[in-house]
């Protein structure tokens, strides 16, 4: 991957820049970012290249060229004075989608940013709002500034320009700085204008640095994080309550350290958009408008992917076709199918070397994941992957407005995208947050050369297992419950279910190895009908069985349910 080949050259630069002298004195971020470019992939070689002048263009001009601009940057005048900077590429890094005119930088899709570090004694940002501040109020556009990771501002734009106070005093200090929009692009954009700040540093706002891995992620009102900061599903849809913060798509590129984009809009889908009545919503289509940074006229312009390469683009996009489909499911879904494989091939076309992994289900839908499946298997693209997620957990883990996800299905679903886009792009995941209870194999044996007997039965809508004990045998493990084929890493874990029927009895259970039952990794006793235990994994172990050995707790039926196994972060 490109990002590979530049990790070579910075680590050279690291070595370099302790013993090279510069011998240029002039040279700024563009300068750099060209020279990056020169050296990794096939871009044009020029005269500014060659930054010693020695007729060789290397990773020691890099490494000059990169000393020159920080050592500007960090110049200090020692006259503390009043300046202003515009939020521009050259001076800022722009997250996701975004669009400057006039020296505004807009920030249009959900999670797009402005990031930077800002130094001096003081400091602040001025906020613009398009037409939509004009909008009522529950449909505004919100936006979050963050100061050194802590949210210091989290408004609901009604205004045309706010002034935000990033820090104030008489210490200099250097902050990191993020002006991010948390409501999505159907709902207007968020304008970062300018920094203005009371520093003696040459230059006092600088772009963070780019981050070795990009993901795209493409989706509905999931991705954009609709609702997920609502108290009921019974609450209709309002900007103060879409928070893209708290998006699977977010905390997912938080947990792998990468920089994103997002292109979201709520409602819509492939072959259809959300409908009501089943009669097909082609106003809310993403293919079409995938190409430009935006669908609002205001920021309909092509997107660069050139030069906003990234390494995996993450497609979420179903779950408003199902409206659609599921009336006539045998041919609408087909259809969904073709626009699903065409769609495929429009990303590839823009982002040629990037991995793709789709997906669907966390609000359901399951009837239309096999024909997503179709689609990718058609496709027969050797970078491109699915898997189908699974739906959230309403009692468990709450639900946001208009029966969206709640906070913690979201945190649940960023561990598996964070999974399968490492396994798309063959690096290591450490499997923090996984349910590894998921996958496994359900069932139960009976032993029944001592009179135990009974039948058990499995569902997999919500992964519960039935074991109807008609007779018990001699012994716990005359009758066993598992849950097998499990291969736990190192680290620790935390085991929990319920039982109904079972509220009243000690019902048995454990971690244990296949191949040698004798080897247990952790054991314990339910007694009330539920049970969540934390253990550790002191080694990996393949092969691994959760256990119930019931065969000693007389007649009952017992139906085990949210059997999970999740690690634990630490």
């Amino acid at each position: 991957m490109q990002t590979k080949k530049i990790a070579v050259f910075v680590a050279a630069m690291l070595i370099l820049q302790a013993v090279l002298p510069i011998t240029a004195d002039a040279a700024s971020g563009n300068d750099v970012r060209h020279l990056v470019k020169t050296l990794t992939t096939n871009g044009t070689m020029t005269k500014a290249d060659d930054f010693n002048g020695d007729g060789i263009v290397n990773a020691i001009d890099l490494t000059l060229m990169k000393r020159a601009v920080l050592a500007e940057a960090n110049a200090d005048t020692g006259e503390v004075r009043d300046q202003t900077v515009t939020a521009i590429t050259e001076q800022t890094k722009l997250i996701g989608r975004t669009v400057t005119k006039e020296g505004v930088t807009w920030l249009v899709h959900s999670g797009s940013a402005v990031e930077c570090t800002v130094t001096g004694v003081a400091a602040s940002v001025t906020i613009e709002g398009d037409g939509n501040v004009r909008s009522d109020a529950k449909y505004r556009p919100r936006y979050g500034v963050y100061v050194d990771g802590k949210l210091i501002k989290d408004v609901v734009m009604g205004e045309s320009e706010q002034v935000v106070e990033l820090f104030s005093g008489t210490a200099k200090r250097t902050a990191k700085v993020k002006v991010m929009h948390l409501s999505e692009a159907n709902n207007g954009a968020i304008g970062v204008k300018q920094f203005d700040v009371k520093s003696s540093a040459a230059k006092p706002v600088q772009p963070t640095a780019k981050k070795d891995l990009t993901i795209e992620f493409v989706g509905d009102s999931i991705t954009c994080a609709y609702g997920v900061g609502a108290d009921s599903q019974y609450v209709g849809f309002e900007t103060a309550t879409e928070d893209f913060s708290k998006s699977y798509a977010y905390l997912t590129a938080q947990l792998l350290d990468a920089d994103y984009s997002a292109v979201s809009y709520s409602g819509y889908g492939i072959v259809s958009g959300y409908t009501s009545d089943g009669s097909k919503n082609e106003d809310s289509l993403v293919p079409p408008v995938y190409e430009n940074v935006a669908k609002s006229s205001d920021y309909a312009v092509p997107w660069d992917f050139a030069s906003h390469p990234v390494d995996a683009v993450f497609v979420n996009l179903g779950t408003n076709d199902d409206s659609y489909a599921s009336k006539e499911l045998e041919t609408r879904a087909k259809e969904y199918q073709t626009k699903y494989l065409a769609f495929l091939k429009q990303i590839r076309k823009c982002n040629p070397d990037a991995a793709i992994i789709c997906t669907l289900g966390i609000m359901g839908c399951q009837e239309l994941y096999p024909y997503l499946e179709a689609a990718v298997k058609e496709f027969n693209d050797p970078k491109t992957s699915c898997y189908e997620s699974p739906t959230h957990n309403i009692t468990q883990d709450g639900i946001g407005a208009d029966w969206h996800p709640s906070p913690i299905t979201h945190e649940k679903n960023s561990y598996l995208a964070a999974d399968h886009i490492c396994k798309a792009l063959g690096i290591p995941y450490s499997g923090v947050g996984l349910d590894f209870a998921a996958d496994g194999e359900y069932g139960c044996d009976f032993d029944k050369s001592n009179g135990a007997d009974g039948w058990p039965y499995f569902s997999d809508w919500n992964k519960s297992l039935n074991i109807n004990i008609s007779s018990g045998g001699k012994s716990p493990e005359e009758i066993l419950g598992y849950v097998r084929n499990l291969n736990l890493t190192k680290g620790s874990y935390t085991l929990a279910f319920s039982v109904k029927g079972g509220e009243k009895a000690e019902i048995p259970y454990a971690v244990r190895s296949m191949k040698d039952p004798k080897v247990i990794y952790f054991e314990g006793v339910c007694k009330d009908g539920k049970a969540s235990e934390a253990f550790a994994m002191k080694a990996d172990a393949s092969d691994c069985e959760i256990v119930f050995p019931v065969g000693a707790v007389g007649g009952l039926n017992l139906t085990f349910e949210n059997i999970t196994l999740y690690k634990n972060a630490g």
